[in-house]
């Protein structure tokens, strides 16, 4: 289940992508089947070593062309263990949310793209993520450690990424039918998976994957703009940004907040 549109993203073959906060990897594994040369990221070590695996049964059973790579690293988003300019493309997927000091991440996410390089960041969509967070306190940080810190609007989202550095573009919503799955889940209590109609809908969502049946691929395309669970905003990092030509994120920002205290 992909949440970034590749064509969006401008992701060609022998390109070099960043997944970060790859989880299992399903958007490593459909850049990798593309032809990508691909490093997935995460501070999970358990996670990566399922990933990796992966990685190398997809070699074995020939699904990936002879020149694509993939590849595994552990880092934290605040401070990634790659040069410069080292990635042609990147993909952030419901990974912002979770990090205190988002400025820091989206500072090296613009450090490590490559002048003229894209990423795709994806977040919980404000309207779907306010109605779970109202529904339910054990759906976010702090009673979820490691949990959602904050709801995005998507002009904060953009506000940021012009802030690192970046020329934000295109967007769009994904995923409407999972957003009432969470409100019910949030309703009855996150974890309880047991509850029946917790069980039937995750039933619907596991059919409409692996089946992928035009009913609800069109019911999800029409509700998409108003429900999507998932918001992905595309941005390019300007040719003519070289080091030390702008202001991160973060000095921009905590600039602003002084100024506006000495006010």
């Amino acid at each position: 289940m992909l949440t970034v549109d590749y064509d969006k993203l401008g992701l060609r073959p022998g390109d070099l992508l960043l997944d970060l906060g790859c989880g299992f990897g399903r958007h490593a594994f459909e850049a990798f089947r593309r032809g990508a040369r691909v490093v997935a990221c995460d501070m999970a070590t358990d996670e990566l070593q399922q990933v990796r695996g992966l990685f190398e049964a997809m070699v074995l059973a020939g699904e990936v062309p002879a020149d694509a790579m993939g590849d595994c690293a552990n880092g934290d988003a605040t401070q990634l263990p790659f040069p410069d300019g080292t990635f042609d493309r990147i993909v952030a997927s419901e990974v912002m949310e979770h990090i205190p000091d988002d400025l820091a991440a989206l500072d090296e996410l613009t450090r490590v793209l490559r002048p003229g390089g894209t990423m795709a960041i994806t977040i919980p969509a404000w309207m779907p993520e306010k109605i779970c967070w109202a529904l339910s306190d054990e759906y976010h940080a702090p009673f979820v450690e490691g949990g959602h810190v904050r709801i995005y609007t998507e002009n904060e989202m953009r506000s940021k990424m012009r802030g690192a550095g970046l020329v934000d573009g295109a967007a769009h919503h994904a995923h409407a039918l999972h957003a009432p799955y969470w409100w019910l889940k949030c309703a009855v209590g996150p974890t309880n998976d047991d509850f029946p109609l917790v069980k039937l809908y995750n039933r619907l969502l596991v059919w409409d994957i692996t089946k992928k049946p035009a009913v609800t691929r069109i019911t999800e395309q029409l509700l998409n703009p108003v429900l999507g669970k998932s918001l992905v905003v595309y941005a390019t990092k300007p040719i003519t940004a070289g080091p030390g030509e702008r202001e991160s994120a973060t000095t921009r920002t905590r600039r602003a907040e002084k100024a506006d205290a000495s006010v």
